[in-house]
């Protein structure tokens, strides 16, 4: 990976000359990167099948920035199909048309290139990206997002020896266009077959400690539809950054990482200089599918041996976990104030909107949705014919704000909202088996509160209006509620989904149209120069 370019370089020659006469430099750093989009063979679980690889690698490159630095993609699909990449977490202030998902973008078609121009504004953390169409993501094309805070940005806690990261996954032998076939017939997917760590399987994945050391990891789940349970042979965690957050310093000795979900944790090397198991498995699944990668001291006495860690029982222990992750009031975020200057607790909620997942069949084939509405794709992104003024691609009122208890039909379905509301919303899982996730794109929110059964209005009196975490992905247990609250601070046109994946795309996500008249650049930047032209939008000329 190309951090920083030539042309950069330059800048940064031209910056400190200016600097130098007394010249202040207002615009931030620009990292310059070039992707090239290929199939290519791989054998994470020991047979070989075909794998996206970014720049030959799978994983693809990690991508590493500073808060507020202007990350410049230059991404090349050398893939025989259309192609298109989403940024999770990285929240794209004002410019939901680089958003990465069909709703606001148009995909690379085969044999061309197109450059992704965002900024890491006002942010930090662990986050990252993934391939959004045509159930690319069960085939690789993911990758991890650091973003450091400033150098003058206190940390809560000293510079660890190292920082790591480690995407971790369920995974299929299948083709993922098989996959993508068996979806489209109406049938479900079968149970994944295993576990990868940072794209391998059994003790493919190599973690050198130095005795007395502390190290960072960043732990992501990437995968497509399970819960997982990480933890480390011998070793204890300690909880530091959800998703750009700090959080309150509690320490476990295994945490629950739902789909889509990342978490910072600290780990000391303060046990006997030999090699440990680091454990991943599958909760709340019949079949438990477990993968290991190995932690070695660097002067290791030893190979890693006894029996490895069990993961935690039952769904009360996930729930107590969720809720006691909580945000540090005191660390300063991106910018130098502590994250406990928003009273969020104290702000009215001007609309509560419910959310109750829906599955059925439609012309007989498995469909899954939202407020009895499955999502179907417009012929052109929903944010391109916004922008143009295009009829007839999507009417804004066709994803109910409350459940209707109908029969599942399909839609692209659209919420109309407010620029600038302050929103409480209630995702209720109506299934008894799967623990869902579900990621708002563009935006963060307080997770303020969860359980079991029905969300009633009283429900409220549980919820944690002081340091309730703030992040973009949140479970939702089975036959439970969570409930969130959210600042729409950022206009635009936002993908709210399943991060189950197969659910995903049969439908169980929508759009919210973020809304405000006129067109301030204050509160949303311009169409992108480079932005490419689809469907109804193709030949329009850019106002």
């Amino acid at each position: 990976m190309q951090l920083v370019g030539a042309g950069n370089s330059i800048i940064w020659r031209l910056s400190a000359i200016l600097l130098v006469l007394g010249i202040v430099i207002a615009e931030d750093p620009y990292r310059f990167m070039e992707w090239n989009v290929t199939y290519g063979d791989i054998y994470p679980l020991g047979v070989r099948q075909r794998g996206i690889l970014i720049n030959g690698q799978f994983p693809g490159p990690g991508i590493y920035a500073v808060t507020n630095d202007n990350l410049i993609i230059n991404v090349h699909n050398n893939l025989p199909e259309p192609f298109l990449i989403s940024w999770s977490g990285l929240q794209n202030r004002k410019n939901s048309f680089e958003d990465g998902v069909y709703g606001t973008t148009c995909p690379i078609p085969p044999g061309k290139n197109f450059t992704y121009k965002l900024q890491a504004k006002d942010q930090i953390g662990s986050f990252y990206y993934f391939p959004s169409l045509a159930f690319h993501k069960a085939a690789g094309g993911f990758g991890g997002i650091r973003v450091l805070s400033r150098p003058q940005i206190p940390v809560p806690f000293p510079q660890p020896a190292a920082d790591h990261r480690l995407l971790i996954g369920d995974w299929y032998k299948t083709d993922h266009q098989i996959l993508k076939a068996t979806l489209d017939s109406g049938r479900m997917l079968p149970s994944p077959d295993g576990i990868l760590i940072n794209g391998r399987g059994r003790n493919g994945a190599l973690f050198i400690f130095k005795q007395g050391k502390t190290y960072r990891l960043r732990i992501t789940n990437v995968g497509l539809q399970s819960t997982l349970n990480f933890r480390i042979q011998g070793h204890q965690m300690k909880l530091v950054e959800v998703e750009g957050t700090h959080t309150v310093q509690s320490t476990y000795s295994s945490i629950d990482v739902h789909v889509g979900q990342s978490y910072s944790v600290l780990v000391t090397a303060n046990q006997a200089p030999k090699d440990y198991y680091i454990v991943v498995s599958t909760r709340f699944t019949n079949q438990v599918l477990t993968s290991t990668a190995i932690l070695s001291y660097k002067n290791s006495a030893g190979k890693a041996s006894g029996p490895i860690p069990n993961a935690p029982f039952g769904l009360d222990w996930s729930l107590n976990q969720a809720r006691s992750i909580r945000t540090n009031l005191t660390a300063s975020g991106p910018r130098p104030n502590p994250q406990g200057s928003y009273h969020y607790g104290q702000i009215k909620i001007e609309k509560t909107i419910m959310l109750q997942t829906s599955e059925g069949k439609v012309n007989g084939k498995q469909r899954f949705g939202i407020n009895s509405v499955s999502f179907v794709p417009g012929d052109t992104p929903l944010k391109l014919a916004d922008y143009f003024n295009i009829k007839g691609v999507f009417r804004v009122g066709s994803m109910p704000y409350f459940p209707t208890g109908r029969p599942i039909s399909l839609d692209t379905s659209v919420m109309g909202l407010d620029y600038k509301a302050f929103v409480e919303i209630i995702i209720q899982n109506s299934d008894n088996n799967i623990v869902q996730t579900f990621h708002l794109n563009g935006f963060y929110f307080r997770v303020v509160g969860m359980d079991k059964g029905q969300w009633r209005p009283s429900s409220r009196s549980q919820y944690n209006l002081k340091d309730a975490v703030s992040r973009y992905t949140t479970q939702v247990y089975p036959m439970s509620w969570t409930a969130i609250v959210v600042a729409l601070d950022n206009k635009g046109m936002w993908n709210l989904r399943s991060e189950i994946w197969a659910r995903q795309y049969l439908g169980q996500q929508f759009y919210l149209r973020v809304y405000a008249p006129g067109n301030s650049t204050r509160d949303e930047y311009p169409i992108p120069d480079n932005a490419l032209l689809c469907g109804k939008a193709a030949g329009k000329k850019l106002i």
